[in-house]
């Protein structure tokens, strides 16, 4: 099986290298309203609207600003492209699944981890991605993002056209054939 390891906070954890697309900078995201508390917001990759999660809050990691080393790691919930926000990604490994150690043998109530593998005398926890969001909450973010229109890199929010203003009349002018005595050319 193929992981790629990232950390969060000093921890390392895994994903399974199949449910990963590619990994990019962090930038620039856009809030979403009524969203679950683990989507951060929304980026616009390539004309597509992906959600942005913010993975430790599933761990209860402490929450910190989004810094410019920080990185997306684009994956597959439910069909579903997300980015996950890391704070940093580091290699894909190759292990047996005989190395795992399944999660309810360690610990019971690790929702989001499906094992643990020991890599280079650290404990890494394998992510089970499919778990970050639950059946309702990929509905309620499919409903905001489907009201969401994408935005290009230089494009302003739309505001309401203002009244049609009529234009200023034109000064009359005088055709010097058509004065009369008393005006003056």
């Amino acid at each position: 099986m193929k992981l790629i390891t990232f950390k969060l906070a000093n921890q390392t954890f895994a994903l399974p290298l199949a449910d990963v697309e590619r990994v990019i900078q962090v930038v620039e995201m856009r809030k979403l309203p009524k969203t679950p508390k683990s989507i951060c917001g929304i980026i616009n990759m390539h004309g597509e609207i992906l959600p942005v999660i913010n993975i430790r809050l599933l761990f209860m990691l402490p929450v910190r600003e989004i810094e410019l080393s920080d990185q997306l790691i684009i994956a597959t919930i439910s069909s579903r492209k997300v980015a996950l926000l890391v704070d940093s990604t580091h290699d894909v490994v190759e292990i047996d699944e005989e190395e795992i150690i399944k999660a309810d043998k360690i610990m019971f109530g690790m929702k989001y981890v499906t094992g643990v593998v020991k890599l280079e005398n650290n404990m890494v926890l394998i992510n089970d991605i499919a778990k970050f969001l639950s059946p309702e909450e990929l509905t309620k973010l499919e409903v905001e993002i489907k009201n969401q229109k994408p935005q290009t890199k230089n494009q302003k929010p739309k505001t309401p056209n203002p009244k049609p203003q009529t234009p200023n009349p034109k000064p009359e002018t005088t055709n010097p054939k058509q004065q009369t005595k008393n005006q003056k050319p």
